[in-house]
């Protein structure tokens, strides 16, 4: 990372990983086309993009899904930004460096404003960290800023506000005092967590300030003019943003499609230039025409067992639902898109202590991935008191609808019943209904998929520590807790993935969660787009350095 005194150690824990570019064509009228290359103008400066499902929310402190992340990640920019490579570098701070012990970060913002003019100061952020903080903002990506000084004694309403080490020293200089050294605090730094908000338009409009563009400010490279609800968002390119200069798109349009054969259909109409969302049977297709551009994440798409519901409270019926799950299948006849069947929770890509070698890969699958095992899930089941699955009650699985999650739904409903004897129901929900359900914990069993914020294990095994708001299954183990501890406080790599492995042993013994598969990002973009870059870790697309090639 670009740190005075960690670069080199920072370097080489962060994975580099080179976003995915693609090529397309341009689309729109013809004649708006021709007037504009008469003018020596490049032939389109619009993009639509379907995001899916509308989301929750998109303010940066509350925000906890990818569709939401997407918006907010082109409207607001933290202290660092992702490059094209993925690596943190400079983005609101032009420069900063840390004391010789490590636990305290100064950074030197630069010349910025906010969308409608004003400058962005250090005060923004110490107001925007301690807002997402405070107990009252319920944030649940608060875990995130723990990192810093007394913040999770103030997230648990045990310290004050102003005993959180992050002070604005003046209106360039923010220093940040860490409560241990943490060699990857610049990818915090980077995550919607740490972005700034404006605290005069929050007091003002606490309840609804993201939900209108005059208000939705941001410091970002575009901003928002309209939000049609359940239809679509519009923004512009934002001309106060410090590195406008290098935004090539004048307008932005994120359509709010969920099916992905509607979709597709835009995309062929020319209605829609980029999409994410596709039909598994019309994969091969769009590959042969050079439409595809496939980037595998470090997404892990699983099935979370409600821990606190009988018989879900016994690990034996949670391993034997797992066990009895044909993950192959799923992703050579479902799916289809290059998705790799899971073994663990963490998926591929993560750096483990050694350089060069990835986590997963050290880790190692945690049961067969090609095929079920039958023979131990039956024994498990049977162990639990339900021999051939007799006696054993009819659980619900919900998932969000989206087609290609129904055919999973209903392979899994056929794999139990076939391999274990048991009958589950199933059961379709609009997007945010089911996101509440699961919050709430309103579920027996559910389809989720969990994305890591940033390049470390640390970033999905950390999710289900206890008392984590992103827990959904309601698991809790103290060992696990004391090692994921571990790993967040020690400065020696070893015994961080030392203490990561032995985590995922436990969680991946006691099975509060089946990992099916490590999902992919199929893009589908028409050919000339280029710059654009896909974040690795958890698929957002930055369309700041976008354009159209001639």
């Amino acid at each position: 990372m670009n740190n005075k005194r960690l670069v080199t150690l920072v370097t080489i824990f962060i994975l580099l990983f080179s976003l995915a570019g693609c090529s397309g064509q341009p689309a729109g009228n013809e004649a708006q086309q021709e007037q504009n290359q008469d003018k020596g103008q490049s032939a389109k400066t619009s993009l639509v993009y379907n995001l899916g499902p509308q989301p929750r929310t998109i303010d940066p402190a509350t925000c906890d899904e990818v569709y939401g992340f997407t918006v907010i990640d082109n409207v607001f920019e933290g202290l660092a930004r992702y490059d094209k490579k993925g690596n943190p570098e400079p983005g609101m701070a032009e420069s900063w460096e840390t004391s010789g012990d490590g636990l305290t970060w100064t950074f030197h913002l630069r010349d910025a404003k906010w969308s409608d003019g004003k400058p962005v100061t250090a005060k923004d952020f110490e107001y925007s960290w301690k807002r997402a903080l405070a107990p009252d903002t319920a944030s649940p990506y608060a875990y995130q800023l723990y990192y810093i000084k007394n913040a999770k004694a103030y997230n648990e309403g045990k310290a004050d506000a102003s005993e959180v080490g992050v002070k604005a020293i003046d209106d360039k200089t923010l220093q940040v005092t860490l409560e241990s050294p943490t060699l990857y605090f610049l990818t915090i730094v980077s995550l919607p967590i740490s972005y700034p908000v404006r605290e005069d338009i929050i007091k003002e409009h606490p309840e609804d300030w993201t939900n209108n563009p005059q208000t939705y400010i941001g410091n970002g490279p575009f901003k928002m003019t309209e939000w049609v609800n359940n239809d679509s968002f519009t923004f512009v390119k934002n001309e106060n943003y410090w590195d406008a200069q290098n935004v090539k798109l004048e307008n932005l349009t994120f359509t709010l499609m969920t099916d992905e054969n509607t979709a597709l259909s835009a995309f062929k109409s020319g209605e829609v230039d980029y999409i994410d969302i596709v039909p598994p049977l019309e994969i091969p297709n769009l590959r042969d025409e050079g439409l595809l551009n496939t980037v595998l994440t470090m997404n892990t798409t699983m099935i979370e067992f409600n821990t606190t519901k009988k018989p879900l409270d016994d690990p034996r019926v949670r391993k034997a639902l797992s066990l009895a799950i044909d993950r192959k299948t799923i992703v050579e006849n479902i799916t289809k898109g290059g998705e790799k069947a899971a073994g663990g929770l963490v998926a591929y890509g993560f750096p483990d202590a050694e350089q060069g070698k990835d986590f997963r890969e050290v880790g190692g699958d945690y049961y067969p991935v090609d095929r079920a095992d039958v023979e131990t899930a039956k024994k498990l089941l049977a162990e639990a008191g339900y021999p051939d699955g007799k006696g054993f009650p009819k659980l619900t699985y919900i998932f969000n609808d989206r087609s290609t999650n129904k055919e999973i739904a209903q392979a899994l409903q056929q794999m139990w019943k076939q391999n274990l004897g048991i009958d589950v129901e199933l059961k379709t929900e609009e997007w945010q209904v089911f996101v509440q359900d699961v919050i709430s914990g309103n579920y027996e069993m559910t389809r989720m998929g969990w994305q890591a914020e940033y390049v470390d294990p640390i970033a999905m095994l950390e999710l289900f520590t206890t008392g984590s708001p992103n827990n959904d299954p309601r698991w809790s183990n103290k060992e696990y807790d004391e090692l994921i501890k571990t790993a967040k406080t020690s400065t020696d790599q070893r015994a961080r993935m030392e203490a990561l492995h032995k985590a995922e042993d436990i969680i991946m013994e006691e099975m509060p969660i089946a990992p099916i598969f490590y999902s992919v990002k199929q893009n589908v973009v028409k050919p000339g787009l280029k710059d654009y870059i896909v974040l690795p870790n958890n698929g957002v697309v930055l369309f700041r350095n976008a354009y159209w090639e001639n």
